[in-house]
């Protein structure tokens, strides 16, 4: 039994919350002594159990939008942080664990009719439909630019193109996920220079100390830097110099006087080479006597 099939049936059979959590440890225990994961101890199970706790966890996830739809999403590096903190609000408002938050793949997120439906390791399923008085669903926007930077790493690895393309985004149409982008984690950290690496997860303890800080309104702000334009190229022009009519007669008078002060140094290195010589004979006499 999936945790789906068992939240519906807690739906659709109520009983007192004492019933309804024999019910939940029966098949837990069943589903354990086969091998299986319990369905009851995932988030979905648990609300149906603890209605506080359900609505709880429902402001919170309202509050987590709020946050995440005020982060900017263009920009450098600003765009970069605001995107992936964004989603990573996104996820934490359902209610998953920040180590299944960690554990995600980019394969284990996907949009069916306008809702997010997010699978965890452990086969979790958690969906975030959209806004019942609009009709629009931020979630499926947020994921969606996060994709994009995604899907513009793996045309064009490294940050230098990246950051022109978050300053003036456009639309980039993604092939399919190949089986090693798949497998690369959905979430990775990001240092100071705005580099990726996509192999490499971030923690949960990561990942709780950004929403922590979202929350309380103290996460790190990333001020948008300044990019110059990509065909912005400096071309050095030579500078126009204007001669005077006696500059050339004074350039040749100071070659002439030069010349003739080489021609008398000729002679002065001829008298050096000779003493030269006569010391570098007698020094050899000397060795050779001695």
């Amino acid at each position: 039994m999936t945790p789906e099939a068992l939240a519906l049936f807690l739906h659709e059979h109520p009983a007192a919350v004492a019933t309804q959590r024999r019910r939940v440890s029966a098949i837990n225990a069943v589903h354990t002594d086969h091998g299986y994961p319990a369905p009851g101890r995932t988030e979905t199970v648990r609300r149906r159990l603890d209605a506080a706790r359900a609505t709880r966890l429902g402001r919170l996830a309202q509050l987590l939008m709020e946050r995440a739809v005020e982060l900017p999403h263009v920009g450098w590096p600003s765009g970069l942080f605001g995107r992936r903190d964004a989603l990573l609000l996104v996820l934490a408002s359902t209610g998953m664990s920040f180590a299944d938050i960690a554990r995600l793949r980019r394969r284990s997120v996907v949009i069916r009719d306008d809702v997010l439906v997010i699978t965890t390791a452990d086969g979790q399923r958690f969906r975030v439909p959209s806004d019942l008085e609009t009709g629009d669903n931020s979630a499926v926007v947020i994921y969606e630019r996060w994709c994009q930077v995604q899907a513009f790493l793996d045309l064009h690895p490294g940050t230098h193109l990246l950051r022109h393309h978050l300053i003036d985004p456009t639309d980039i149409i993604a092939d399919p996920l190949d089986a090693e982008q798949a497998r690369q984690p959905l979430l990775c950290p990001i240092d100071r220079w705005g580099h990726l690496p996509h192999a490499q997860p971030m923690t949960p303890q990561s990942i709780s100390t950004l929403v922590r800080a979202h929350l309380s309104g103290r996460a790190p702000t990333r001020k948008a830097l300044l990019v110059p334009p990509k065909d912005n190229t400096d071309v050095w022009v030579e500078p126009e110099i204007d001669l005077d009519s006696g500059y050339y007669e004074r350039g040749i008078a100071a070659r002439r006087r030069d010349h003739e002060s080489l021609d008398e140094l000729t002679d002065l290195f001829d008298d050096i080479e000779a003493r030269t010589e006569a010391l570098l004979e007698d020094l050899m006499g000397v060795l050779e006597r001695g």
